[in-house]
C-alpha cells in the first residue's frame, strides 16, 4: 500500500531512494531528572527548548549515532522522518538504537535472563492522519511489549518531580510523588556529585510525566564489583522495548502491528510518521544511580532493506 509522506513533503512514497531511513527531525526533547540530564546532550546557559531539540537532532539524526539520555521515568524524545514508515504485515518496521550491553562478570551462576545495562524505554507511534505535520494527542499509540499485559505493570501511571534546591542533601535531592500514593527521591550519586539532574532549560518548578510503568529490572547480585560497590545487573525484558538489548539483535526492532490504544485494544495503522520513546522504569540501583533510557537513533527497516 502506497502512503503519502508527512505534511509538507509531496514526494511519492513509492520512490524510496529519495528518502532518508533515519531521523530527520526532533519535535520535542524533554528528559526527566537524572544523572545524565543536561550532559547528554550538553546544556549551556541560555539554551532554549528549541536549542535542546536541535542538539538532540544533531546527536541522533541523519545516522549520526550519537546519544541522548532521557532521564528517569517518563523522560522522552519525539522524532520524525521525511516520509511515513510503512506498516508491512508480518515484518518488523523500524529499529530503535540504544546503548544496552550485557554483563561479563555476573556473579549469579543462574541468571534469570540476559542482563547487564538494559534500561528499557517504552515506544509510542503516531500516524499523521490529518496531515498537519505534527503528532496530535489523539494520534499516539503505545507499542505493547512483553510486559504490557502483566499485573506487575502499572497503566496510566503519573509522576511529578520537584525542582531541587542545590543545597539539598544528596539522598533527598529530587523529590517525586505519583498517583499510586508513592513518593521518594532521586539520589545524587558520588560519581555525578556535581551534575545538575533537573533539566535546566525549563523554568517550571515541577515536571509531570504520564505513561506505563514497568516493574524494576535491576537486581543487586550481591558480590562486590569493586570496593563498596555491589554488582548490579539490569535484566532485559523479553521484547518490545528500546535500549533493552543489543542493537544487532531482533529485540531492538519494532512492529507497528503491536500498537494499542489507551485501553489496550489493538489498532490498525497504515504506517507511522512520528516515534516517541520514554524511560519506562523508575528505579535507582545503588552506586549505579537512576535508570535512564538512552536513544542513539531510529531506522526505517524497509528503506534499509533489513
Amino acid at each position: 500500500m502506497a502512503l503519502t509522506a508527512c505534511s509538507g513533503n509531496d514526494r511519492d512514497y513509492e520512490s524510496p531512494d529519495v528518502y532518508s531511513p533515519y531521523v530527520t527531525k526532533v519535535l520535542d526533547f524533554c528528559p526527566a531528572p537524572g544523572q545524565f540530564t543536561n550532559s547528554i546532550p550538553v546544556w549551556k546557559e541560555g539554551d532554549t527548548q528549541e536549542a535542546m531539540n536541535q542538539k538532540a537532532l544533531h546527536a541522533i539524526g541523519n545516522n549520526k549515532k550519537g546519544m541522548v539520555s532521557l532521564g528517569s521515568f517518563g523522560g522522552y524524545i519525539v522524532v520524525g522522518f521525511d516520509h511515513t514508515i510503512e506498516n508491512v504485515s508480518g515484518q518488523r518496521d523500524f529499529r530503535v538504537l540504544g546503548n544496552a550491553f550485557y554483563a561479563n562478570d555476573n556473579p549469579n551462576p543462574n541468571p534469570p535472563g540476559k542482563g547487564g545495562s538494559a534500561e528499557p524505554g517504552i515506544v509510542m507511534v503516531a500516524y499523521d492522519e490529518n496531515k498537519n505535520g505534527k503528532p496530535d494527542d489523539d494520534e499516539w499509540y503505545e507499542l505493547a511489549g512483553s510486559e504490557y499485559y502483566k499485573p506487575t505493570t502499572k497503566k496510566k501511571y503519573e509522576i511529578t518531580y520537584y525542582k531541587p534546591d542545590e543545597n539539598t542533601p544528596d539522598k533527598e535531592y529530587i523529590r517525586w510523588t505519583d498517583n499510586y500514593t508513592g513518593s521518594g527521591y532521586i539520589e545524587r550519586i558520588s560519581y555525578h556529585a556535581d551534575a545538575l539532574y533537573y533539566p535546566q532549560w525549563t523554568e517550571s518548578e515541577t515536571l509531570t510525566f504520564k505513561g506505563t510503568l514497568l516493574p524494576d529490572n535491576g537486581v543487586n547480585e550481591g558480590e562486590k564489583y569493586s570496593e563498596g560497590n555491589p554488582y548490579w545487573v539490569l535484566y532485559a525484558y523479553e521484547w518490545g522495548y528500546a535500549d533493552n538489548v543489543l542493537n544487532t539483535e531482533e529485540g531492538s526492532t519494532f512492529d507497528i502491528d503491536w500498537a494499542v490504544d489507551s485501553d489496550g485494544n489493538k489498532v490498525d495503522l497504515p504506517g507511522v510518521d512520528f516515534v516517541k520513546i520514554y524511560t519506562g522504569v523508575r528505579q535507582t540501583c545503588g552506586w549505579f544511580g537512576d535508570t535512564s533510557t538512552e536513544v542513539c537513533g531510529v531506522e526505517d527497516l524497509h528503506l534499509l532493506n533489513k
